[in-house]
């Protein structure tokens, strides 16, 4: 291979949107179906695509709110039906669509009585308003209220923090999570070797960005992930023969274990209720104090079975959705975790 040649896929695979549905501003579906896949290469890259679209696909949020007027988070206006602990969790529900990654400011300034909504603030040309009716602050008297709003684009889900906020300034618990669910299967078609396979994807967002863009979105990040090892060579890894390379593979290895550990935090932080599982398995992991995902996998799918009212489709259930999810097999007879 040249050094500049770019290397082209030989598979060819087509991508097509199926359905589209929109149950209201704030509630968008799309499907998608794509192939021919070899055989187990849909699953692989189902896992991939549902991952990358709940995790990596970006969005706009507020992420402070500044108040004109207010001291402190306890301060009391004359007029106004809410609390200023209540305006800042309305402001989180709004769904800006933003098309540039630096921070833009929104102003709201209206007087009432008026029931104030979204569609009452004044964007910066970057940014509309994905859903105009959603709801604000209500006025009961003749005032004026003015809030100046920072709109920022981020990933995953971010809890403000009072520090370094000036008076009448508040952070917004901000959530740039616009993919609300996706799920995937996979169809296999033809035989022998000839047996292909198709990936159905369907997925839900808040309609800022559609399910197409965050597809596209997801699918870009997924490439640029994996760019870096195009231009790998072998002389670019280094082998551990002298013994001056062995002090390397020991501080790797404790790389690695640093990494499992961070992977152990993570698994310990995160409860069962993710794995959206039926209410009769969720209950029967429950009163078997199983809280989190780390809690699941000390225990094997043997194990699960000996639990009162849990039965062997509940096990079925939870290992499915613990794979899906997680990408970690529940083991059948030893737990995966001492």
């Amino acid at each position: 291979m040249l050094k500049d040649e770019t290397p082209v896929s030989t598979q060819v695979i087509q991508w097509k949107c199926v359905e589209s549905k929109t149950g209201s501003k704030r509630l968008h579906y799309g499907r998608s179906i794509i192939s021919p896949f070899r055989r187990g290469q849909a699953n692989t890259v189902g896992i991939a695509m549902r991952r990358a679209s709940l995790e990596e696909v970006g969005g706009a949020s507020i992420t402070c709110a500044k108040f004109e007027g207010v001291v402190h988070e306890y301060s009391t206006i004359t007029g106004i039906q809410e609390t200023i602990h209540d305006i800042p969790v309305n402001l989180k529900e709004t769904a800006p669509r933003s098309e540039s990654n630096d921070a833009k400011t929104a102003n709201l300034s209206v007087t009432g009585p008026k029931r104030v909504t979204a569609g009452d603030t004044s964007l910066p040309p970057s940014v509309e308003a994905t859903d105009d009716s959603q709801y604000v602050v209500t006025t009961t008297q003749p005032i004026s209220v003015n809030i100046e709003s920072r709109i920022e684009r981020d990933c995953g889900y971010h809890i403000g923090d009072l520090n370094g906020y000036r008076d009448g300034e508040f952070p917004v618990d901000a959530v740039p999570m616009p993919v609300r669910n996706v799920n995937y299967s996979v169809h296999p078609f033809g035989s022998g070797r000839e047996m292909r396979e198709i990936l159905f994807i369907e997925i839900w967002t808040n309609g800022s960005p559609t399910p197409n863009e965050a597809l596209c979105e997801a699918s870009k990040n997924l490439i640029d992930l994996s760019i870096p090892f195009l231009h790998m060579k072998q002389e670019d890894v280094p082998p551990f023969e002298d013994n001056e390379d062995s002090s390397d593979l020991r501080r790797f290895s404790s790389q690695l274990s640093d990494a499992d550990e961070s992977e152990g935090e993570v698994l310990k932080n995160t409860f069962i209720d993710q794995l959206e599982s039926p209410a009769r398995a969720f209950n029967c992991l429950r009163r078997a104090e199983i809280n989190t995902i780390f809690d699941l996998l000390t225990h094997s799918q043997e194990d699960l079975l000996k639990i009162r009212s849990f039965g062997k489709k509940s096990v079925d259930q939870v290992s499915k959705a613990l794979w899906e999810r997680f990408a970690v097999e529940l083991p059948r007879n030893k737990p995966r975790v001492d």
